[in-house]
């Protein structure tokens, strides 16, 4: 089979690069033509592990190819995969500018039946949409099918989920399109991966839905770790017996300085917006939202209460990217602890493994630095945001020496309170005393 993939960002680019493993053939399209000369040399503009090889070697096979034009897709495809980006807008809702473009474009260049399949995250109805903007703007009658396939890829493991899925979505009013998706997925039934098979609208917002409901869970533990240091009780405790419960289970249930991303916070949005243009209140993924804004500045406030006065101070940042294995930066908790300590005339020192980069253009004040000790030479604390696994085990003498002051704020809770303060930190955590 020959699928087209319309944009080659994140999301389309680790699709198409699977689906080559796969077998399939993919013709994967972009309008940066800076972007699909290098993807054309295999060097991906992002860092994603083991992605990078995944598109060397399906190009070098000839199962993977890049162009600029549209119309090379549609002519040789059955399937036309959507993944442009849906920014947000100024209220919060989704901008479908760039999916509404990209149909007007598909309809000009149709010349025979296809499957049209949105895996950007759009709001509910767009697929609606995007079917009557393609019948309106089709050169000569043909049928089409839409089909919403919603993407639940994890930065830092975008391959694994894509080849073992929790599940994979199909929703469309057409069985032939159920057959076509399903025979393009044909790879997963070996490892018995569920599909569910449901009409457009319910497809769409099963994304939003499972989303805001991770944030929830996120939001929900890091109120609980606050409460904790207020009552003397251990959050990874809590944790642990809240997880066992199957009803709740174990994942995403780790405190921290809140949640970031180009999806949860964006998400999380955008369902708000569909729900106020429909009329209807969802005053629980409103709270998580504004629990996770006053968790960052529960960070702060940590750093305030045990530094005191910060003008002048030196503090070492561990930690950029929102998560680790990634070097993306959107909404990344950094940004906001870094910029209010920068208004504070502090002045930082940091390392990531991978985004220093990336962040030097959004805050050209800090200094970046080669290693972790290197960024915590002459501090006067040092703040792990990001858990990488490289900070897991750090040598404590060699950083006690190296710290101006001991102070040690482990927004993570990598390490053990007791160990660090044997050695002479003054250590701080999110709820554990």
């Amino acid at each position: 089979m020959h699928i087209g993939i319309i944009g080659a960002g994140y999301v389309g680019l680790v699709t198409g690069a699977c689906f080559a493993e796969f077998g399939v053939f993919v013709t994967c399209v972009d309008k940066d033509k800076k972007k699909i000369k290098s993807l054309k040399k295999g060097t991906v503009p992002f860092y994603e592990p083991r992605l990078e090889e995944l598109v060397q070697r399906n190009t070098k096979e000839g199962r993977l190819n890049f162009t600029t034009k549209i119309a090379d897709a549609v002519d040789s495809s059955l399937v036309i995969f959507i993944a442009v980006g849906t920014p947000p807008r100024g209220d919060g809702s989704a901008d479908l500018k760039y999916v509404e473009e990209v149909a007007r474009e598909i309809a000009t260049n149709l010349t025979g039946y296809k499957v049209i399949v949105t895996k950007s995250t759009v709001p509910v109805g767009t697929g609606d949409r995007i079917r009557e903007i393609i019948s309106k703007n089709l050169k000569e009658k043909v049928n089409f099918d839409i089909v919403s396939n919603p993407e639940f890829l994890r930065e830092g493991s975008a391959i694994e989920d894509f080849m073992r899925p929790n599940r994979v979505i199909i929703g469309t009013d057409s069985q032939q399109a159920v057959a076509i998706i399903k025979d393009l997925y044909k790879p997963l039934y070996l490892i018995e991966t569920p599909f569910v098979i449901t009409n457009i609208k319910t497809a769409e917002l099963i994304k939003y839905a499972s989303n805001s409901f991770l944030a929830t869970k996120i939001s929900f533990i890091n109120e609980i770790a606050n409460l904790c240091e207020q009552v003397g009780a251990d959050v990874h405790m809590v944790a642990k017996g809240m997880g066992l419960d199957q009803r709740i289970g174990p994942k995403f249930l780790h405190p921290g300085p809140g949640f970031g991303g180009s999806c949860l916070p964006k998400d999380i949005t955008a369902l708000l917006k569909i729900a106020e243009e429909h009329g209807v209140q969802i005053s629980i993924v409103d709270a998580v939202l504004r629990a996770n804004e006053k968790q960052r500045e529960n960070m702060l406030k940590k750093i305030r209460d045990a530094m005191g006065n910060l003008k002048g101070k030196t503090i070492a940042i561990l930690g950029l990217s929102f998560k680790p294995n990634t070097n993306d930066l959107r909404d990344a908790p950094s940004l906001y602890i870094i910029q209010e300590l920068l208004k504070e005339k502090v002045k930082i020192r940091a390392y990531d493994p991978v985004s220093m980069k990336d962040a030097e253009g959004i805050l050209p004040e800090v200094k970046y630095c080669k290693d972790p000790y290197d960024a915590v030479k002459g501090a006067d604390a040092l703040v792990i945001i990001t858990e990488w696994n490289q900070f897991r085990n750090l040598e404590l003498d060699r950083l006690r020496n190296l710290l101006k002051e001991p102070f040690f704020f482990d927004l993570r809770n990598i390490y053990d309170p007791q160990r660090l303060r044997g050695k002479g930190f003054r250590y701080f955590c999110v709820g554990r005393v």
